[in-house]
């Protein structure tokens, strides 16, 4: 199963922010698993950057972001992303827009964010991290 993570989930592992650190981790560590595999987009990847790197400096936050990029697929967010997120009316916010359309070019089933409402266009799952384990572990 393909799975996108948003930016929120990945600053809270990044920046150990509990409590969703517990469960945020859980997800990470999916990509130990077979039956997983785990995207985020560049957007969301300089997103968690720029958090981590306002608690920890550039050196440590680029640690931070070369670990986690060995583990996790970026997806690609090009033209037809921009240009699909601009034709779908119900996309109140670009940022998110793009995070969705680059989740479905990848193929991904779920999108997992802390911040449920911002898909709430979204014609595939989007989940908390706990609803997440809970529902599927």
């Amino acid at each position: 199963m393909k799975i996108f993570l948003d930016a929120n989930v990945l600053v809270a592992v990044l920046n150990k922010e509990y409590p969703l650190f517990t469960y945020a981790s859980r997800i990470l560590s999916m990509t130990e698993r077979k039956d997983f595999e785990l995207y985020t987009s560049p957007i969301c990847l300089a997103i968690a950057f720029y958090f981590a790197e306002k608690k920890c400096g550039s050196v440590q936050a680029s640690k931070k972001i070369g670990l986690l990029t060995s583990h996790i697929n970026i997806a690609s967010t090009g033209q037809g992303a921009v240009l699909k997120t601009l034709g779908n009316k119900k996309i109140l916010d670009f940022e998110d827009g793009l995070e969705y359309y680059s989740a479905l070019d990848s193929n991904c089933k779920t999108i997992i964010t802390e911040d449920k409402g911002d898909f709430h266009f979204s014609e595939i799952e989007v989940a908390s991290c706990r609803e997440f384990i809970e529902s599927h572990f």
